[in-house]
C-alpha cells in the first residue's frame, strides 16, 4: 500500500512536509503541522490563545476535507501546547 501526500490550497505551504498523508485506498489519513497560521503564513491571534486555537481547528478541518474526511472520522489526536515565558 502506498501513500499519497497532499497539501491544502487554503493553507500556507508547509516547510518540508505535507499537510496530509492518505493511505492509498483512503482508509487511513494522517494530518500534520496544524499551527495557527493563515493562508499567507501569518500568525493569527498574536497573544490570543483562543484565536490561535480556533485557527488551528479551521486548518485541521481544511486538511480533513482535502482527504475526504470529516471530524467524526477522527480516531486519535495528539495536541502540543506551547507557551512563552
Amino acid at each position: 500500500m502506498g501513500v499519497e501526500l497532499r497539501n491544502v490550497d487554503s493553507l500556507a505551504p508547509p516547510p518540508g512536509y505535507s499537510h496530509v498523508a492518505v493511505g492509498l485506498g483512503g482508509s487511513v489519513v494522517f494530518t500534520a503541522g496544524a499551527v495557527p497560521l493563515d493562508a499567507r503564513g501569518d500568525l493569527v491571534g498574536v497573544d490570543d490563545p483562543v484565536a490561535q486555537a480556533e485557527q488551528v481547528i479551521e486548518n485541521l478541518l481544511a486538511a480533513l476535507e482535502t482527504a475526504g474526511a470529516r471530524p467524526e472520522n477522527v480516531a486519535k489526536t495528539t495536541v502540543y501546547v506551547a507557551g512563552s515565558s
